[in-house]
């Protein structure tokens, strides 16, 4: 499949968007910053989101920061411009702009990745922890530095966080504002596996596109039984995955798979 690259009104030479071979590619492109983010960024940020939950030749996204960093975040220098605004100017700003992401990817029922090189930190860590998979390269490091700067965890940190690492663990990240390596990352929970540096476009690209070539509708499902789950009782998860399952049992994906296993045995 040809590679294509979807542009908006909002759309960035900092912030790429490109679509082949059933992965969306999110690429943040501000190195010179350590990809901290722009409102601009933000935007065409939910705007790829967007994008990749109605596009049928979406089956995965996957996030990425190029040069050393991930995301480190908001940007601090033109966070001073905004010094003198108003609490419902910055309220406004976080709510109607920043927290775009997390609710877009609440709405995107494809499974996300994404690949951790160099720093997460702040917001940009928070952009990491509401995807769906975290792959580190062994030189990441992750932090929660919103106390560094007299701030609180705005970009869903404290929702995501506890939810991965248990309620303590988080609550010490946030506290301190220090930085964890890969190694301690993997063992909070924190990120799925870490791999050498020079393997980790490798590595997330083959995940990718192993998840990829999964049938579409039970990725779709399996994310919506889920992150629905998580919030639900027993019973009504219960009848919600009764529900997809009598779906895909119906699908020509199941059946054909039906029809491979039992011609194998019939060899």
């Amino acid at each position: 499949m040809a590679t294509t690259a979807r542009t908006g009104s909002a759309m960035t030479q900092h912030l790429i968007y490109t679509v082949s071979d059933g992965i969306g590619r999110i690429e943040l492109n501000r190195p010179e910053r350590k990809n901290a983010f722009t409102f601009d960024m933000i935007d065409a940020w939910a705007e790829a989101y967007a994008d990749a939950r109605t596009n049928p030749d979406v089956k995965v996204v996957l996030v990425s920061g190029r040069g050393d960093a991930f995301c480190s975040g908001g940007d601090i220098i033109e966070m001073q411009d905004r010094l003198d605004q108003t609490p419902e100017q910055r309220k406004a700003e976080l709510y109607e702009r920043i927290e775009r992401i997390p609710l877009a990817l609440e709405d995107l029922d494809k499974p996300v990745i994404a690949s951790v090189n160099g720093a997460a930190a702040g917001a940009g860590l928070d952009l990491a922890l509401m995807c769906d998979l975290r792959i580190a390269a062994a030189s990441a490091t992750f932090a929660e530095t919103y106390v560094n700067v007299g701030l609180v965890p705005g970009a869903g940190g404290a929702h995501f966080l506890p939810r991965l690492v248990g309620t303590a663990k988080a609550l010490e990240m946030f506290f301190t504002g220090e930085f964890i390596d890969a190694e301690e990352a993997l063992r909070i929970g924190l990120v799925n596996r870490v791999v050498e540096d020079d393997a980790l476009a490798e590595s997330t690209e083959a995940l990718a596109q192993k998840i990829a070539r999964a049938p579409m509708q039970s990725l779709r499902m399996i994310k919506r039984a889920v992150v629905g789950g998580m919030r639900n009782d027993l019973r009504t998860n219960l009848d919600m995955i009764s529900s997809h399952y009598a779906v895909v049992t119906a699908g020509e994906d199941h059946k054909a798979a039906v029809r491979r296993f039992i011609g194998k045995r019939g060899k």
